[in-house]
């Protein structure tokens, strides 16, 4: 669900509740584009973390704690200059925009007090955390807009601070009767999209919610509605932003099979049919919410040079295997050339001078066949012609065919490693991935050859009969399992055909109940290629007949010895452990 105004409204109430009167006691820039603020309250202790990252903008108190850089940012340092040790006096939201403003009181350097605004703007890309005086100009934003960047509004130091109304949308809040079918009427689209496109703060869901409380189709145009339609949607519009104004807030996460579909700060009449999880505020439905998918779209964002990389280097192998493959189909006559030879030589030697062809009976199929011939050569010197050409096809044949699989197994070894890529969950996980490639000769090692200090870890997961799985994240990892870790008699398991994850079952001894194979088998093909698929081929084996060959490449292994199963990747209902 979008971060919508409503969602902005309830948290703009949790941080007044909570923070009104507390006094900021540390001010921390762990990114480039998040502040983590500490505050001292009546209630305690608070930590609030604000993201104004341009692919997951968030605002809400969280418990953890980042680390931050050495060295503070400029942004960061102008702020403990300025509010460090100020005063919360007042959070508050601007209509139902997607902003709010946190007033600090403070002293300045001649001991008298003074006011601050922190104005934090959860606008998707245009998102922006901005620093202002009491007059509202700007001191500094931790991001800079310049007049280059944007035609609307310039956010650097000394500007005017003012909210840019691009969409001419109206207050949800307190809109009358006339104004709502006005505006509804005026929108050549369907109803629902009319609704989000006309007020401001109102998310597609929230759209469709209300067009669900009135009974209403979501796809009918605005405009073919009767005034009698519109005024029963308007007042259950009403109705919804009443809840809004009265702070009736009840945060809930709806799920489906386990997995988080929607987040709401409202009730989502329409959602009722799920499975749903409600929460005492909104930062921690935030923090459930979006801690997982933050922590993705960050190490994303840092493994995008390696990504680089692999693609780079699996789009020039596939075009090579492509190219290869090619020039090994024409080599597929080379038998006929072989022939040819053979037949002029055998028949050949009462030729007439000049002649342009031979025709004869090719003794291998008993059928007769025409051999062209160069008028300009002898009936030898065509035979050693044809003999020339097929020796030369059958080296080519024989090189092509041991480069294809050399090239197809860079192919496989690269498309593992983007795989790993996938399921990295920490910067540890793409240290191992870099040294990988370091390795692999893909990437080169800067400055020092001392390979760095690896501390990532397999997965850890335990089977609903309480048996120990774990799951390598990538080749390294893999092999450390499969031939360091793993006994005999443990069942090693992967995704038939595609690159993936090894995993590991730990039996102690004992015999494998099905469903725990059932469970390996999900994991193996959650952590492959074919993530989503609806079926995925496992090949299942006790670890002791996995072998690997002398001189393969990381997580290359054989076997010529297993089971198989077929299954889906749902793996929702699979323990993770934390190690």
């Amino acid at each position: 669900m979008a971060f919508d105004g409503i969602t902005v409204a309830a948290i703009a109430d949790e941080l007044n509740m909570h923070l009104t009167g507390g006094r900021l006691a540390k001010i921390a820039q762990p990114e480039t584009d998040e502040l983590l603020l500490t505050l001292k309250t009546a209630g305690g202790q608070k930590r609030l973390y604000i993201s104004a990252s341009a692919s997951l903008p968030l605002i809400y108190f969280t418990e953890e704690n980042k680390p931050s850089p050495m060295t503070a940012p400029g942004f960061c340092m102008l702020l403990r200059k300025h509010i460090g040790n100020g005063r919360i006096i007042g959070v508050s939201q601007p209509g139902l925009e997607r902003i709010i403003c946190i007033d600090i009181e403070h002293l300045d350097e001649m001991g008298d007090p003074c006011k601050k605004k922190l104005i934090i703007e959860i606008m998707g890309k245009h998102s922006n955390i901005i620093f202002c005086d009491d007059k509202g100009m700007i001191i500094d934003s931790i991001k800079h807009v310049s007049a280059q960047m944007s035609s609307v509004r310039e956010v650097l130091p000394g500007r005017k601070y003012f909210i840019p109304d691009t969409m001419s949308k109206l207050n949800p809040l307190g809109v009358e009767e006339n104004t709502f079918i006005k505006a509804l009427k005026n929108k050549p689209m369907p109803v629902s999209k009319a609704l989000y496109v006309s007020f401001t703060g109102i998310s597609p869901v929230v759209a469709a919610d209300i067009c669900f409380r009135a009974g209403i189709d979501l796809e009918p145009n605005a405009g073919a509605f009767t005034d009698d339609t519109l005024i029963h949607l308007f007042h259950q519009f009403s109705y919804f932003m009443e809840e809004v104004q009265s702070k009736a807030f009840h945060p809930t996460i709806y799920y489906r099979d386990a997995e988080p579909v929607e987040f709401s700060a409202l009730p989502l009449l329409h959602y009722a049919h799920l499975e749903k999880k409600e929460y005492a505020s909104v930062s921690e439905v935030l923090a459930a919410y979006y801690s997982s998918r933050n922590t993705l779209t960050r190490i994303r964002q840092k493994s995008a040079d390696l990504r680089h990389v692999v693609q780079t280097a699996l789009e020039r192998n596939r075009k090579k295997y492509e190219i290869q493959t090619k020039q090994l189909k024409d080599t597929e006559q080379r038998d006929k050339y072989k022939v040819y030879g053979e037949l002029i030589n055998a028949y050949g030697y009462n030729l007439p001078a000049g002649s342009k062809e031979l025709s004869c009976q090719n003794y291998y199929t008993g059928k007769d066949i025409v051999i062209p011939l160069d008028p300009l050569k002898t009936p030898q010197e065509n035979s050693q012609k044809y003999f020339s050409r097929y020796n030369k096809q059958k080296r080519t044949f024989e090189a092509l065919t041991k480069l294809i699989q050399e090239t197809g197994d860079d192919i496989l070894y690269l498309e593992s490693i983007s795989t790993s890529l996938d399921i990295a969950r920490s910067e540890a996980d793409l240290a191992q991935i870099k040294e990988e490639l370091i390795q692999s000769g893909y990437v080169r090692r800067k400055f020092s050859k001392k390979k760095v200090k690896l501390t990532s870890k397999p997965m850890h997961y335990i089977s609903s009969d309480g048996y120990h799985m774990y799951v390598g994240k990538n080749n390294f990892q893999n092999d450390e399992l499969t031939f360091s870790f793993a006994n005999g008699n443990d069942w090693w398991f992967h995704a038939k055909g595609a690159a993936g994850s090894h995993v590991i079952v730990r039996t102690n001894g004992a015999q494998l109940p099905d469903n725990t194979f059932e469970e390996a088998g999900r994991l193996a093909a959650y952590y492959s290629k074919s993530r989503g698929a609806d079926k995925t081929e496992i090949d299942y084996v006790e670890k002791k007949h996995v072998k690997k060959p002398n001189g393969a490449k990381p997580g290359f292994v054989v076997y010529y010895t297993n089971y198989s199963l077929v299954i889906d990747s749902d793996i929702s209902n699979i323990k993770a452990v934390e190690d």
